[in-house]
């Protein structure tokens, strides 16, 4: 098994190990609840990755968050722009 991001829900930014051909992805939550993560690519020219987006998020608002962290961390990185 290989492992995919997760992004959105409790386990936003955490790698996850998943089957390569599932769908979505079930995570525990607390001691009774659950999250679903559903398969998704992001691809830019030649390069891809696969990666789960929480059931609540749409790809633009994952898309958004993504570019958000980017931006935090180059901010926040040694050097970093400011």
């Amino acid at each position: 098994m290989q492992s995919y991001l997760c992004v959105g829900g409790h386990h936003d930014g955490l790698d996850y190990p998943a089957h390569a051909d599932a769908e979505t992805v079930t995570r525990p939550l607390g001691v009774t609840g659950k999250e679903t993560y559903m398969r998704s690519t992001l691809s830019v020219g030649d390069a891809a990755i696969t990666i789960y987006l929480h059931e609540s998020l749409t790809p633009e608002e994952v898309l958004n968050r993504l570019v958000g962290h980017y931006k935090a961390w180059a901010v926040n990185m040694p050097g970093g722009r400011r």
